[in-house]
């Protein structure tokens, strides 16, 4: 018997220990504040250089890419070590995963990563750390240095596609596990939410770990109401003593 492939999709719940706000929970950021969602709307951030601004400023003042992984993260990470063969498919864009332990190759991205800028003109990449200290400098809204274009975060914002080839294989996996796990996500967004149906109608058990309901509950095999920083690495503790994996998801 071999070690099941686990597919872990983790959204905005799974970093809210490492001081990382949800969006859509209780005290979720597009509930104390609708405006901010302009911040992360292509069309808005486009077409407005103060909405551009303030998006700068609140990647300054958010001190996201300070924060660290916490339990669950490292319970991922921790599974993945122990043997059993885990993907990630991530909703959230601040790499605590890939900062835990996991292999960079095993962990799909879906709306990108905050911790990279791009250009919206000639496409160059660069590091977020050196855009925001070009912000602290005193540059409200830093153009590319190469061609004077628009930067934005390497993430996708709403308004955008998600990147086929990272969603395609994000698919693959959810349709190839035996395990899905769907963890700090209201499942309200796709389309990420729908991978939980499809891993379901591919025959894995279905595990939500979640605070709230969330659409697909009743197709769920396990519901996990309890913390994720205290439930995630018990689920997870459960997993790992099984034989070793063998197959093309080593």
């Amino acid at each position: 018997m071999t070690r099941p492939l686990v597919a872990v999709l983790s959204g905005a719940g799974i970093s809210t220990d490492s001081g990382i706000p949800d969006y859509r929970g209780p005290d979720g950021l597009w509930r104390k504040d609708p405006g901010a969602e302009k911040l992360v709307t292509y069309e808005y951030y486009m077409g407005d250089p103060e909405i551009r601004r303030r998006a700068w400023r609140m990647r300054r003042e958010s001190r996201a890419l300070e924060a660290e992984p916490n339990a669950a993260h490292r319970a991922v990470a921790e599974l993945e070590r122990s043997g059993v063969p885990v993907r990630v498919i991530t909703q959230n864009v601040d790499g605590l995963h890939q900062l835990a332990g996991m292999p960079a190759r095993k962990v799909f991205e879906l709306h990108g990563s905050a911790r990279s800028v791009v250009c919206t003109a000639c496409h160059a990449r660069g590091p977020m750390e050196d855009a925001l200290a070009r912000v602290e400098a005193g540059e409200q809204d830093p153009a590319c240095r190469g061609c004077g274009g628009v930067l934005k975060p390497a993430t996708v914002m709403f308004g955008e596609r998600l990147d086929p080839v990272v969603l395609g294989d994000a698919l693959a996996v959810t349709k190839a596990c035996q395990v899905f796990v769907a963890v700090g996500t209201s499942l309200q967004v796709q389309p990420a939410a729908g991978l939980a149906g499809v891993a379901a109608d591919h025959g894995a058990r279905l595990i939500i770990v979640n605070a709230e309901p969330t659409p697909y509950d009743e197709r769920a095999d396990e519901i996990v109401r309890e913390p994720i920083g205290t439930a995630l690495p018990k689920l997870l503790r459960g997993l790992s003593s099984r034989p070793a994996p063998t197959g093309r998801y080593t």
